[in-house]
């Protein structure tokens, strides 16, 4: 359940993104009498599409990273849950071992050893 959330997380982040590096580089702007120089403009726009091409492999790696994380908990999280099984079940079936029940044991083991001498 909760990673199907995380998944719908991640398709909302990349909708929400309205820039993509090639939507910087094609844009045009109108050039007026007192306007900006364009080299100046086209420089800061590709540092622009560096940085944000940077940032965009960024959340896609650390998207892929934490998709593998809740991976892992949720195999944890399985594991943990047979494991208190496990144990539950041990508990109810296997009642405390006294040392009068190993006196028991060693005195039966010695009779079918060494034969009833009685």
């Amino acid at each position: 359940m909760f990673l199907r959330e995380y998944e719908r997380g991640e398709t909302m982040l990349l909708e929400e993104i309205s820039l993509s590096p090639q939507d910087i580089l094609e844009k045009e702007f109108k050039i007026d009498t007192r306007g900006y120089r364009p080299q100046e403009v086209d420089r800061f726009l590709d540092l622009i599409i560096a940085d944000y091409s940077k940032l965009i492999s960024m959340v896609k790696k650390l998207n892929d990273e934490n998709k593998d994380l809740m991976d892992e908990i949720l195999n944890l999280k399985k594991e943990l849950r047979n494991t208190k099984e496990k144990l539950d079940l041990l508990k109810t079936s296997d009642k405390e071992i006294t040392n009068v029940d190993l006196l028991r044991r060693i005195s039966q083991l010695e009779k079918v050893i060494y034969g009833d001498k009685e």
